[in-house]
């Protein structure tokens, strides 16, 4: 069986940032396998309590943000669809706590946040 590019993604960000393999495990339990864009959600919300400083024992959001950085500037549809659907998209809005952190993007991912959220 092939793996697509999102589900490989999701094995990678699980294996480079070890953190991120509780929820994965619970998320594979649940979902009865992997659903890259569900995954991310939960993504999210552990990058944005660690900005925050919310969340001790997750992982830090500085090598999650690199590590996506990184994958962005690959060039691959199926991590890119992913990436920018699933994360970028689900960061805190303008009014929310936690907004800040799109600051902290890189230079391919805040280009990507830029169009798809303007306004911020």
């Amino acid at each position: 069986m092939t793996t697509t590019p999102s589900v490989q993604l999701v094995s990678d960000l699980v294996n480079h940032i070890p953190e991120f393999r509780d929820a994965f495990d619970t998320h594979v339990f649940n979902q009865g396998g992997v659903l890259p864009h569900v995954f991310f959600w939960d993504v999210v919300q552990d990058t944005v309590r660690s900005f925050l400083g919310e969340a001790p024992g997750t992982a830090d959001w500085r090598r999650t943000l690199d590590f996506l950085e990184e994958q962005s500037g690959r060039g691959v549809l199926g991590i890119d669809e992913v990436i920018v659907t699933s994360f970028l998209n689900d960061l805190p809005y303008p009014d929310e706590p936690g907004h800040a952190i799109v600051l902290q993007l890189g230079p391919v991912m805040a280009a990507r946040f830029g169009r798809i959220r303007p306004g911020g």
